[in-house]
């Protein structure tokens, strides 16, 4: 018995159907990530993490990075002055960017994701 081939076009509904799958998993996981990274940046500041430690400094460099200014820690949504100012803006601006990512690439990916049959 020889094999089935089916050669599947562009346009192809199957292949449309798994290309928007895996777009919406792409852009969740990036989204992911990027919520991820900056927690654990904020995380850092809190906990005084050693910033001479090349991870600790690439997380840093990383969130700073990824807060996209609006939620920057020396300018953001929020401004904390005072006894533990950089570590309150630290934990709320970048907390704050973490929901955005989560929210935004939640949205992302029930927009891309094809709907289920029903």
């Amino acid at each position: 018995m020889a094999a089935e081939h089916t050669d599947r076009k562009a346009g192809d509904p199957h292949t449309v159907h798994t290309v928007r799958t895996v777009a919406a998993q792409v852009l969740w996981t990036v989204c992911l990530v990027l919520a991820l990274v900056l927690a654990v940046g904020a995380l850092l500041v809190a906990v005084d993490a050693n910033r001479d430690n090349d991870l600790v400094s690439l997380v840093l460099d990383a969130a700073r990075a990824f807060d996209l200014g609006v939620f920057s820690r020396e300018n953001g949504v929020l401004r904390f002055d005072g006894k533990n100012a950089e570590t309150l803006n630290a934990l709320v601006n970048w907390g704050l960017a973490a929901v955005f990512y989560l929210v935004v690439g939640r949205l992302l990916e029930r927009l891309v994701r094809p709907g289920t049959a029903r």
